[in-house]
């Protein structure tokens, strides 16, 4: 049990705080296009349906845009408060992203004001629609600005620095790092996918609670096809990560496979455990395919652990939050395609119950997903804060106070977590589905509803 001094304080409440935030960042980048493309479906297709879709999601997501702005404005307070040392050097190259981020998140909220109180209000729906645009727009770009912090973290560039002094800067070579296009891509795909899993665990939820009208199953294809559609190019930006890493921070992947030793044809290892000769026990082992992974060719040589001091290797653990992260991707996938199998061929019933119950549990997976992905990514950077440049213990705070800060955030985050349930449930309860379609959508009849196949 290490000793809970500042620095580790403060690793704490940083970790509290992005755990927290990034359910409602995921969220916050990945509705708004889910949005889009049920307004738009329902436009083209003249389907009150898809219209319903958009606009109660668009409602559950202001809701989580609200404790999102609490939980990100809370970040940056920590950056100043818990690592100033990093932010005393770091903070002049970072700060145009910053400054950026900051910028796509009013745009997007000046849109989505508009978006939201606009709904009946043109002759020509599809004119609504185009406010949503610079939503997904802002958010995605939102997504983009702070992604290029975090990878500049991990690979520094843009600036000169003699000893603790800045002599040149240049924001946009710091933003453009090599690390950039893999994690953003990484960043975006995955929560795209999380949130149409999310919405179809919702869908799924409702058949299951004998709610299986026109409406949650028009829902659920929709969100099933775009979780596999999302889920397959999450998939293709985590490969081009594994390359990068390979080539670029090969300590971190060799502590996320447990390769110990520089080696041609390695394997990659899931799960397993580590003796005390750090000898795997219960790995299941896949050929050759590490070494596919890192440089797309089954013989090629993967660095080791071997190669590095051990001061400077990250956590073996992180082999776990790798693994976890890989499975439930792979998990998803699956049971989308299973979705879309049992729809297409028609002679099974793709409502079943153990199906629809894999994907309500695919919803809540793919969060977690998105958890352990930035563990990984984050821890398997240490000791580094600053990769080259600047440790964690170093950049952290002195402050003995950081302790009571952990306390009252963790007070803030669990009040807003339970407040934000709350509300969502209230609001969706008290106004069904049912109730909404008959009010604003007379001319959808149960007759309508019971000939609706998918």
């Amino acid at each position: 049990m290490p000793e809970l001094d500042s620095v580790v304080l403060s690793r704490m409440l940083t970790s509290l705080t992005l755990v927290f935030h990034i359910i409602f960042a995921t969220i916050g980048v990945g509705v708004p296009l889910m949005v889009s493309i049920a307004e738009y479906i329902g436009i083209k297709k003249k389907d009150s349906h898809y219209i319903l879709l958009a606009r109660r999601w668009t409602r559950g997501f202001v809701i989580t845009v609200a404790i999102g702005v609490v939980t990100g404005t809370a970040i940056g307070l920590q950056l100043s408060l818990l690592w100033p040392s990093f932010m005393q050097i770091a903070g002049n190259v970072i700060s145009l992203p910053l400054f950026l981020e900051t910028f796509a998140f009013f745009f997007e909220a000046i849109f989505l004001g508009a978006y939201l109180y606009t709904w009946d209000r043109f002759k020509k729906p599809i004119y609504h629609w185009l406010l949503s645009i610079p939503v997904v727009i802002g958010s995605g770009m939102s997504a983009v600005f702070i992604t290029t912090v975090n990878a500049f973290m991990n690979a520094p560039q843009g600036f000169t620095l003699e000893g603790r002094t800045i002599t040149t800067i240049d924001p946009i070579a710091a933003m453009l790092n090599p690390a950039t296009p893999t994690k953003v891509a990484h960043v975006l795909t995955s929560s795209y996918f999380t949130s149409a899993a999310i919405l179809a665990a919702i869908a799924a939820y409702s058949i299951l609670r004998k709610k299986s009208n026109v409406y949650h199953r028009k829902a659920l294809k929709l969100t099933v096809t775009l979780t596999l559609m999302f889920g397959i190019l999450t998939a293709v930006a985590g490969d081009f990560s594994a390359k990068y890493l390979a080539e670029n921070q090969p300590e971190k992947l060799a502590a996320a496979e447990w390769l110990f030793e520089t080696e041609e044809g390695a394997d990659l290892i899931m799960f397993g455990r580590l003796n005390e000769s750090n000898e795997i026990v219960g790995g299941i082992r896949f050929p050759k395919l590490l070494s596919f992974l890192a440089n797309g060719d089954f013989n090629s040589e993967v660095t080791g652990l071997d190669q590095f001091p051990e001061s400077l290797t990250p956590p073996l653990w992180i082999h776990y939050m790798f693994d976890f992260m890989i499975t439930i991707g792979m998990y998803g996938i699956g049971v989308s395609l299973l979705y879309i199998l049992f729809m297409r061929l028609k002679k099974w019933n793709e409502l079943n119950k153990p199906l629809l119950w894999l994907l309500v549990a695919n919803g809540p997976l793919a969060m977690l997903g998105i958890e352990f992905g930035w563990i990984y990514a984050e821890v398997g950077r240490q000791p580094w804060i600053l990769k080259g440049y600047m440790k964690v213990a170093e950049g952290a705070t002195t402050s003995p106070n950081v302790g009571l800060m952990f306390l009252l955030f963790l007070a803030l985050y669990t009040a807003l977590g339970v407040t934000c349930v709350v509300v969502l449930r209230k609001m969706f309860r008290n106004n069904p589905v049912e109730l909404e379609l008959e009010h604003r959508y007379p001319n959808v009849t149960k007759k309508d509803d019971s000939k609706w196949t998918t």
